[in-house]
C-alpha cells in the first residue's frame, strides 16, 4: 500500500458499526446444511467443495497460478481467481458481492482495512496450527490480528528503509549519530546528506516509536484505542529529535503536500546523499540513473531501532464463504514457504516468512533484504477504524514543529487531545 501517506501504506490505512446479523449470522456453519447431516473427513475436515473462489489484486494472478495449480493437485478441489484492485475495491465490492452469493471465499487486503471490515462482519475470524504461525514474523502475524483474534495469513511486507546514493555514500551508516556527522559535512547549498518526511506521521513514527511514544497500547492483539502514546515521554524525546533536523540540516521544501516529490526530486537529480524512503521508490531511483544501495534505518541514538510503521498486505476468509475451513486450508498454503518464495520471484513482494529471510534469492537481493530486515523492528499501522483520527492532528503538530512553530511537548498534547475528541465524537462507545 503507497505511502506518502500513500504506502503497504499507505499511509493509511486506516471507520463502521458492528453488524449484529446479516454477514455475520449468514456466515456461521450450519450443521443441519444436508438435511441434519454433518459429514467430516477422516482428517476432521468438512466435504470438499468443488471449486473456492479467490480475489486478488490487480497484476498479481502470475505468482498465484503456481500455487493454486499445487493446491488443486493435492486437493482435488478447483480454485478460480479474480484480479481486483486491493487498496479499495475488494472491501467494496465485497459488501455487495457477499450478501449477494456471488463473492469470493479469500481475498487479500491491506492489514489496516482488517477492523473495518470485522466491524461489518465482512471477514472472519480463522483458526490454524501454532506451527502455522511460526513460519511468519512475529509482527506480520500481530498485524492480521484484531481485538485478539487471528483474521488472516500474511502475504507481503514493506517497511521505509534508508536508502542512499552510492557514489556520494560509500556505505550505509550503522547509526543515526553518524548519519548526523555525515550530514553536517556533506550539507552545503543545494547537496543534503539524508533527507526525510518528518512531518508525516507515517515516516516521523519510526523516530517517535523507537524513543518510547505509541498510537494506541497493545494489549496481546488487542488496541486499546483509551491509550494513546503520542504525547509521552519518549514521543516528546523522538519530536524533538525530527525538530534538530529540520532546525539544522533539512531544507524548509520537503515540508509538507508538495514534500514527497521535493525530496525525491533532490535524491533523483543526485542532490541528496541518502533518504528514507520504501520499496516502492526503488525503481524511479534507478530509472534517474542513481546506482542505489539499500539498508535497514541507523539505530537512533538511545540505541533503539528505528520502529518504522509496516504494512502487510493478507489473505482473509470472506464470512459469506460457505466453505471456511477449505478456504483457511487454501490461504495455509499459498502462504508456505515454497509459494512466497515463488511469489517474489515473480512479483518482487517481500514475503514475512522467516526462514526465506536469509534465502540466498532474497539475501543477494539489498532492497528485499534490508526490507526483510527492518520489518522484523517495524510495527504494523493500526487497523483498528480509531485510526483515522490520527494521521490529520499528527500532521498538523509536525509541521508546527518542523517549522519552528510550536515545541513538541505542546504541539503533542494538543494532538493528542484532538485525537480523543474526535475518536469520541466519530466512534462512539459501544
Amino acid at each position: 500500500m503507497k505511502k506518502t501517506v500513500s504506502i503497504f501504506s499507505s499511509l493509511a490505512l486506516l471507520a463502521g458499526v458492528m453488524a449484529g446479523c446479516g454477514p455475520q449470522d449468514e456466515a456461521k456453519p450450519k450443521e443441519n446444511e444436508n438435511e441434519g447431516k454433518t459429514e467430516v473427513s477422516e482428517d476432521g475436515m468438512p466435504p470438499k467443495p468443488e471449486k473456492l473462489v479467490v480475489w486478488e489484486d490487480v497484476k498479481r494472478g502470475v505468482a498465484l497460478e503456481p500455487a493454486i495449480k499445487a493446491f488443486e493437485e493435492k486437493y482435488g478441489i478447483k480454485v478460480e481467481y479474480k484480479e481486483v484492485e486491493m487498496a479499495t475495491k475488494q472491501r467494496d465490492q465485497l459488501r455487495l458481492d457477499g450478501p449477494a452469493g456471488t463473492g469470493p471465499d479469500v481475498i487479500t487486503v491491506p492489514h489496516d482495512q482488517i477492523g473495518q471490515l470485522v466491524t461489518e462482519g465482512l471477514i472472519r475470524e480463522i483458526q490454524v496450527d501454532q506451527s502455522v504461525l511460526d513460519t511468519f514474523t512475529e509482527s506480520s502475524v500481530s498485524a492480521q490480528m484484531y481485538d485478539g483474534k487471528l483474521y488472516g495469513l500474511p502475504k507481503a511486507v514493506e517497511t521505509p528503509v534508508f536508502i542512499y546514493n552510492k557514489k556520494l555514500m560509500d556505505k550505509a551508516p550503522e547509526t543515526m549519530d553518524e548519519l548526523y556527522q555525515f550530514s553536517k559535512e556533506f550539507t552545503k547549498g543545494e547537496q543534503y546528506g539524508f533527507l526525510a518526511l518528518w512531518d508525516n506521521f507515517y515516516f516521523a513514527h519510526g523516530v517517535i516509536a523507537g524513543m518510547g511514544g505509541y498510537v494506541f497500547k497493545n494489549n496481546n492483539g488487542a488496541l486499546d484505542r483509551n491509550d494513546i502514546g503520542l504525547n509521552n515521554e519518549g514521543a516528546v524525546k523522538g519530536t524533538e529529535y525530527i525538530q534538530k533536523w529540520y532546525k539544522e540540516l533539512f531544507p524548509k521544501g520537503i515540508i509538507g503536500e508538495n514534500g514527497g516529490s521535493a525530496m525525491d526530486g533532490l535524491f533523483n537529480e543526485g542532490k541528496a546523499a541518502s533518504v528514507m524512503n520504501g520499496p516502492w521508490a526503488f525503481q524511479g531511483m534507478r530509472d534517474a540513473g542513481i546506482d542505489i544501495g539499500v539498508a535497514p534505518m541507523p539505530k537512533l541514538p538511545n540505541g533503539e531501532p528505528v520502529k518504522t510503521f509496516m504494512g502487510v498486505k493478507g489473505w482473509h476468509v470472506s464470512a459469506f464463504s460457505k466453505h471456511p475451513e477449505w478456504a483457511t486450508k487454501l490461504i495455509e498454503f499459498i502462504t508456505n514457504e515454497e509459494n512466497a518464495k515463488k511469489r517474489f520471484e515473480l512479483t518482487r513482494e517481500i514475503p514475512p516468512v522467516k526462514s526465506l529471510i536469509n534465502d540466498p534469492l532474497i539475501a543477494e537481493d539489498e532492497g528485499a533484504k534490508a526490507v526483510a530486515i527492518q520489518s522484523q523492528y517495524a510495527i504494523p499501522m493500526p487497523n483498528i477504524p480509531e485510526m483515522a483520527e490520527v494521521w490529520g492532528p499528527m500532521a498538523t503538530a509536525l509541521q508546527l514543529v518542523a517549522n519552528q512553530k510550536a515545541e513538541p511537548k505542546q504541539a503533542l498534547d494538543e494532538a493528542v487531545k484532538t485525537i480523543k475528541t474526535n475518536i469520541e465524537t466519530n466512534h462512539p462507545s459501544k
